[in-house]
């Protein structure tokens, strides 16, 4: 029997995604919660349903349908249950299973250090993950961004975004420091503030396993684990060592490391096998550049994947095309990668793209991919006649500018 929900209205007709033997069951109609966002989410979340529900109904002649199911967070929840992040919309997403979601102011004074960071750390959504690729006719600042076509798997419940800090000066912080000095010789100057960055085995195995899996499954060349490991041994050095351990266990059949590359196999990596290997952070924002087309899959902890996917984002137009999800096991919470841009927020003129190629995620992540490939095409066609929003309009020689909401309009027209 379906939950009852103090502000959630269950659409009719509607089919919730279920598991069987581990594997996601999705219905003809499925309900999708739907966190509408703040600030431009108003104007971008309308434009992408529209786009995903004129998809859908195109590639299969009205045999799936998406039901939409509205829940809340950020400025609307504090709205309508006086609470920024309501539990009921919590548990709903926990039971429906996928999920799309706009972008989400953080309150000021309390309460949040961030409502997307507790989304992840509530449901365990330990994945960030975010694919860049480039559309012909995008702007960008490199010479060759075609050759940039990534996943990042970003571990998204660990590291310093944990969230475990002290304030300079406080009393928690004096202690911390007292004891770190006097019991581990440590020499922290008492001026400081204090972090701590946890990086767990059981944290970076769920990252690397479903990375691995990705690139098993789209028959993807390599994963590289990035890492600063050369200085952070024990957390950043652990994060490789441990990815190593897994995909030389786990997936033996399936993966050989870098050095069994070159010092079993002559460089040339047998057929149906997945190469391993590392790269230090700093070495890889540089090779990200220079080397783009001899990476296909990165896993990395999460202060490194959040810096590296905003990079590679930067190559092929910005965030204003860059997808994201948040994934546990089952959990998927696609969402713009993107903030909520006030300033712009119902002027009906940003770029819905990021969203919209969330949204395309989620629709791949259903397995419905008629109608992913069905938007990912019509986004190439309409940059091709050089209809976009304001952000690419600027950059593109002899571009027509549009709306928000017309944008949407003309990809739904080149589908």
């Amino acid at each position: 029997m379906a939950p009852k929900y103090k502000h959630i209205k269950i659409p009719e007709g509607g089919q919730r995604i279920t598991i069987k033997k581990k594997k996601l069951v999705i219905p003809n109609k499925p309900i999708i919660p739907v966190i509408e966002g703040d600030g431009i989410g108003r104007d971008i979340m309308k434009a992408t349903r529209r786009v995903v529900d004129a998809a859908v109904e195109k590639a299969y002649k009205g045999r799936k349908k998406i039901a939409w199911m509205d829940v809340y967070a950020g400025e609307n929840a504090n709205r309508i249950y006086k609470e920024w992040l309501p539990q009921e919309t919590i548990d709903a997403i926990e039971y429906y299973y996928v999920a799309l979601k706009g972008p989400l102011t953080t309150p000021i004074g309390g309460g949040f250090r961030s409502l997307n960071v507790s989304l992840r750390q509530i449901m365990n959504l330990y994945a960030c993950v975010r694919p860049v690729s480039y559309f012909k006719g995008v702007p960008s600042p490199v010479t060759n961004p075609e050759k940039m076509d990534v996943c990042i798997f970003r571990e998204n419940t660990e590291d310093v975004y944990a969230g475990i800090e002290w304030k300079k000066g406080s009393k928690e912080v004096k202690k911390v420091i007292n004891w770190l000095n006097k019991n581990m010789k440590s020499g922290i100057r008492l001026d400081s503030g204090i972090g701590i960055k946890p990086i767990s085995v059981t944290g970076t195995k769920n990252l690397v396993r479903k990375a691995i899996q990705y690139a098993i499954d789209r028959k993807l060349p390599s994963v590289t684990l990035v890492h600063k490991g050369n200085i952070m041994k024990y957390t950043e050095g652990a994060f490789r060592d441990w990815g190593y351990k897994l995909a030389t266990t786990e997936f033996r059949n399936k993966c050989i490391t870098e050095d069994e590359l070159w010092g079993k196999y002559k460089g040339k990596a047998p057929k149906g096998k997945i190469v391993i290997n590392d790269r230090i952070a700093d070495s890889m924002f540089q090779q990200i550049l220079t080397r783009t087309d001899e990476y296909s899959v990165l896993a990395t902890p999460n202060l490194n994947g959040d810096y590296l996917s905003d990079a590679c984002a930067a190559q092929v137009g910005g965030l204003g095309m860059a997808p994201g999800a948040n994934m546990g096991d089952y959990i998927g919470l696609f969402e713009a990668t993107h903030g909520t841009a006030p300033k712009y927020a119902d002027k009906d003129m940003v770029n819905p793209g990021s969203l919209i190629l969330s949204a395309e995620m989620m629709l791949d992540y259903l397995r419905w991919d008629k109608a992913s490939e069905m938007i990912t095409k019509a986004i190439e066609k309409t940059i091709k006649k050089k209809t976009v929003t304001y952000d690419l309009h600027r950059q593109m020689k002899g571009a027509k500018k549009v709306s928000t909401s017309k944008y949407a309009t003309c990809i739904i027209d080149n589908m």
